[in-house]
C-alpha cells in the first residue's frame, strides 16, 4: 500500500512544487494549499504549502514557523473523513513522528471560513494548525485517509 502515494521533495526558493500534489485548502486570499510535511528540532511535521504565497509552514511550540525545505504529498487514491478529540480512522496517513516516536497523522479544520490543513497529535487529543502566526488547535477534523 506504501506505493500508492509518495513524498516528493520541493524547495520554494526554487519554486518547484510537483505535479500531482495534493490540494487540501484555500487560504484566506484564495491561494491553494497544499499537502506537505517538513523537519523541524528533531520531528518531521505535517505542512501547509502555499506556492503563491512561497511558502510553507508547520505549527510547533504555540507558533507559525516558515519553512524553505521541505516534501510535497503526491496522492494516489484519497478521502477525508470527520473525526475528533485525537482519534484516526483505519488507513488514516501518517505525515509526521514527534521526536519520542509518537505518529502525527495529516489533517484539516475550517477556520474562519478557509480549509487549512494541520497536524492531528492523538495523545493531545487534537488538530494544530498553523494559522495567522500562530498555532491553532481544533478538536474537531477531518482526517486524509488513503483508499
Amino acid at each position: 500500500m506504501a506505493g500508492t502515494y509518495r513524498w516528493v521533495p520541493a524547495c520554494l526558493s526554487q519554486r518547484s512544487i510537483p505535479p500531482g500534489a495534493l490540494r487540501v485548502g484555500t487560504d484566506v486570499d484564495g491561494d491553494e494549499i497544499y499537502a506537505g510535511r517538513a523537519p523541524h528540532e528533531g520531528d518531521i511535521l505535517p505542512a501547509k504549502v502555499i506556492p503563491n504565497k512561497n511558502a510553507c509552514y508547520v505549527c510547533w511550540g504555540g507558533e507559525e514557523i516558515v519553512k524553505d525545505q521541505f516534501e510535497v504529498l503526491v496522492p494516489a487514491m484519497f478521502s477525508w473523513q470527520f473525526s475528533t478529540g485525537g482519534e484516526v480512522p483505519p488507513g488514516a496517513v501518517a505525515a509526521g513522528v514527534t521526536a519520542d516516536g509518537e505518529k502525527l497523522y495529516f489533517g484539516r479544520v475550517t477556520h474562519d471560513g478557509c480549509t487549512t490543513p494541520g497536524k492531528i497529535q492523538p495523545s493531545h487529543g487534537t488538530c494544530y494548525y498553523p494559522f495567522d502566526g500562530e498555532e491553532r488547535s481544533s478538536a474537531e477534523y477531518e482526517v486524509l485517509v488513503l483508499m
